[in-house]
């Protein structure tokens, strides 16, 4: 049997911050079976690759030994999780809510251990919350506590809208840990502030009997597609997880070579001294970034779907890139990523060279009229050869730069 020691060594692994490290250690050694918490909101159909993240620490705790209480957040998606906000979330239905978590435990279990997984919505506990016990969880916090948090604070100071609603998740997502008593609570370091909060109301619970704050584990951000922002729903840049194999591998494919150690350091169990060796490599250009890419999507798929399908999935990739020919569009489209663009936006014109960039597929204007000039740009099946050539802005619309970067275009209502 571990010792709590070689549990924390693995618990590390990964984590951004423990807050505090010492009380993570002291609960391991208890020698019980800790109640490790994850709460993700259904603004979305799919968990995704980033959710992943922290998924997978929560499956080390579980093969550990300790008991995963992964809660669906039903009623906080009804608010929005303002965490990282420039505006106002929209509101979500019931009904919407429902339709988004449809899917969430079959994907969910696709890496966690069910025998091991407490599955709890939180409306369970939240909807039932009186006028009364509402006013009691709000006095235990301050306006100016709230508000000082990065983006709240960056609206306020910009004028723009907060709503009353809002300041309200932060203290609801808390009370979670209290409803389920948890040890420990896993989250992204978007969601600090709130886990802190949390482990405030544990110690303090307006509402009853105190319990040990919970310890915080606080996992990096992954970035998506474009190599610049975090992966997220509701920013339409993720990679889901129950998606089709052969769609999962091509969308780990047209990942930038950049982020490829990224990834390996995130979503797999390479040793951190091997990560490091494979950067330096790839840098140094003694490793082929696009056979290291190929291992990853490989490992990825093989983790989530299984080695057969894995095997089958880099089959179906090679055939349609690894012949040098020109692929199909149902072709480019399962290798493609999505980019998502305002609805607002459709119809508007925009410069060829600018629109690579806004998708992803070139770093900078000076690189996009390059890969035009060079004959490397394509638009559906026509080259184009005119970085300045207006294109209109579709739902749908396929960009494709050289043989393996391909974005495939979508229009949503924000």
């Amino acid at each position: 049997m571990m010792t709590a020691e070689e549990q924390l060594e693995i618990l590390r692994r990964g984590a951004v911050e423990i807050i505090p490290e010492a009380d993570l250690l002291a609960r391991l050694k208890e020698g019980r079976p800790l109640r490790v918490k994850l709460g993700v909101d259904p603004t979305g159909p799919d968990i995704h690759l980033g959710h992943a993240v922290v998924l997978r620490k929560l499956r080390h705790f579980q093969d550990l030994g300790h008991q995963a209480v992964l809660i669906v957040g039903d009623f906080t998606a009804r608010i929005g999780d303002p965490s990282g906000r420039t505006v106002s979330r929209p509101q979500l239905s019931p009904e919407q809510v429902r339709e988004n978590m449809r899917n969430y435990r079959r994907q969910a279990f696709m890496i966690l251990d069910r025998e091991r997984t407490e599955f709890q919505f939180n409306s369970k506990w939240l909807g039932k919350l009186s006028a009364s016990d509402i006013l009691r969880l709000c006095a235990s916090t301050t306006v100016a506590q709230i508000l000082v948090r990065e983006g709240y604070a960056d609206r306020y100071s910009a004028g723009a809208p907060i709503g009353l609603h809002e300041l309200l998740y932060p203290l609801f997502q808390a009370y979670d840990s209290i409803a389920v008593r948890a040890d420990i609570e896993l989250g992204g370091t978007d969601q600090k502030f709130n886990m802190l909060a949390g482990r405030e109301l544990q110690g303090a619970n307006p509402l009853g009997d105190s319990q040990p704050p919970q310890v915080c584990i606080i996992m990096p951000m992954l970035l998506a597609t474009d190599g610049t922002q975090r992966m997220g729903k509701s920013l339409g840049n993720y990679i889901p997880v129950g998606t089709t194999p052969e769609d999962l591998f091509g969308k780990i494919m047209s990942i930038p070579d950049n982020l490829i150690c990224h990834y390996r350091a995130l979503l797999t169990d390479m040793p951190e001294a091997e990560v490091a060796a494979l950067e330096a490599a790839i840098a140094s250009r003694q490793a082929n970034p696009r056979d290291a890419k190929r291992r990853l999507a490989a490992e990825i798929v093989a983790w989530l779907r299984g080695s057969r399908a894995a095997t089958r999935a880099e089959r179906a990739f090679g055939k349609v890139f690894a012949a040098g020919k020109m692929p199909g569009r149902e072709a480019l489209l399962q290798a493609a990523k999505t980019v998502e663009f305002p609805a607002s936006r459709a119809g508007e014109k925009v410069w060829v060279s600018t629109l690579l960039v806004q998708a992803g597929l070139a770093r900078s204007s000076s690189e996009a009229r390059r890969a035009v000039e060079e004959g490397g740009v394509w638009l559906e099946d026509r080259k184009v050869t005119d970085p300045q050539e207006e294109i209109h802005i579709s739902d749908g619309l396929l960009l494709r730069v050289g043989k393996r970067r391909v974005a495939v275009l979508r229009l949503r209502v924000l």
